[in-house]
């Protein structure tokens, strides 16, 4: 019965507008005078939830990726991408996507990604005879490659979600592999539209211009390298491979691009300390809502849930991702990882299935949501940016979902995918 009172008071409070953050603090509250837990228990979990070294990667990263956003890199990076695929038949729309690929390597966000690409190439991608409905698909679809591609802001919130028992470094190695199939299965799509519906092709680039352009964009490439060298050869964890990060985003924006101005960086800097204030109000309610559902054990009564509807584990991973896309379209992805993650972990644990493969497995789920109405948060910039309505926009992009969903089940079932990479580099 209490079980219900609080699932039914967490669907009460998000439904009059309380927002997320401050419905699992109530909750918890709610939860802990259910079964006469003393408050201070609660405030103790919250404390504990934000005093975490691992934390600092989040708003070192969110800087990082807000410099490099801001500081002309998406210009360099489009004009990089432009250099392999621009002369193909419909190769506007393939350095699109590969373009997004390089930028959330980078930033680590799908709206930083869809904002920044997209005010570039969409009005760019008009101007050469796509219509613009389908470039701002294209965009928003490339996005989702943020969430998975290192530096994920929310592989990150996954594992502290998980109890810190999944490797934030395990999570951001296992991310590549999913993440380049992805941008390839859209490339394709793209590839195709572009062929059948006769898209333009785009020039080649002479060589001298194309060294010049490479010259360029190599300092903003090197932070993928500072991440992901750093992490594999074990110079420095992921915390530390997000600070050096973000002093290099610096030194390159303010001294090598010199695109951003000196006297607007204070308003660069409150933003990403706002985002970030947001993010650890969440994960420390998030911490106290985790533990009042332990105590609870709901938890132990999902897995026997699922557990109990079949034997067989593609059927209950099957039946999982149904549930995510669904509550994937109902709110943002942050608070559904903090949220289900603890809930559904012993399930999939249970399953024998690795918790970095189903860390995979939500990425994508969680990534559909976010450009899936009614709340998508990266369909409504996309639009925003390109000036089209939500219903133009989800028209457009109604065959990218049938791409994601693809690309979903296959990294559901193809397990090696997303492990074989840590695997090899003895993270696993």
């Amino acid at each position: 019965m209490d079980a219900y009172i609080l699932v039914g008071s967490m669907a009460l409070l998000l439904a009059i507008g309380v927002p997320v953050a401050y419905t699992l603090g109530l909750v918890s509250v709610i939860g802990a005078l259910l079964i006469d837990l003393p408050l201070d228990a609660v405030m103790i979990q919250i404390a504990s939830g934000v005093n975490k070294f691992s934390l600092l990667a989040i708003p070192f990263f969110v800087l990082a990726g807000a410099i490099m956003a801001e500081g002309g890199i998406a210009n360099r990076l489009v004009n990089f991408a432009a250099v392999f695929v621009g002369f193909i038949r419909g190769g506007l729309s393939l350095v699109n996507i590969l373009a997004s690929t390089f930028f959330g390597a980078i930033s680590g966000s799908s709206v930083a990604d869809t904002a920044s690409i997209g005010t570039v190439l969409i009005p760019e991608m008009e101007k050469k005879g796509y219509p613009r409905d389908f470039a701002t698909a294209v965009t928003c679809s490339g996005s989702v490659q943020a969430i998975l591609i290192p530096p994920s802001h929310n592989a990150v919130i996954y594992s502290l979600a998980a109890g810190g028992s999944v490797s934030i470094a395990a999570l951001f190695v296992a991310g590549v592999m999913p993440g380049i199939f992805l941008g390839c299965t859209m490339m394709g799509m793209c590839l195709f539209f572009a062929r059948k519906r006769n898209y333009p092709k785009g020039e080649a680039i002479p060589l001298s211009k194309a060294f010049r352009i490479v010259q360029e964009a190599v300092w903003g490439l090197m932070t993928i390298v500072i991440i992901l060298g750093g992490i594999l050869s074990g110079i420095f964890t992921a915390t530390e491979s997000a600070s050096i990060a973000c002093v290099w985003a610096f030194f390159v924006t303010m001294f090598i691009y010199r695109d951003y101005q000196w006297n607007q960086l204070y308003i660069l800097v409150h933003r990403t300390v706002k985002t970030v204030t947001i993010v650890m109000i969440l994960i420390g309610f998030a911490a106290s809502f985790g533990y009042i559902l332990t105590l609870m054990q709901i938890p132990l009564r999902i897995t026997e849930f699922f557990t109990a509807l079949s034997d067989n584990r593609y059927v209950i991973l099957l039946a999982i991702n149904v549930m995510l896309l669904m509550l994937g379209t109902l709110m943002d992805m942050a608070p559904l990882i903090l949220i289900l993650t603890p809930i559904l972990l012993p399930v999939v644990k249970t399953l024998g299935i690795d918790p970095v493969h189903f860390g995979m497995i939500m990425m994508i789920n969680l990534g559909v949501g976010l450009i899936t109405p009614p709340v998508g948060s990266v369909l409504f910039v996309g639009s925003a940016v390109a000036d089209l309505s939500i219903e133009k926009v989800t028209r457009a992009m109604l065959p990218f979902y049938v791409g994601l969903l693809a690309v979903l089940m296959v990294i559901t079932y193809v397990p090696e995918i997303s492990l074989w990479l840590p695997r090899l580099a003895g993270l696993l």
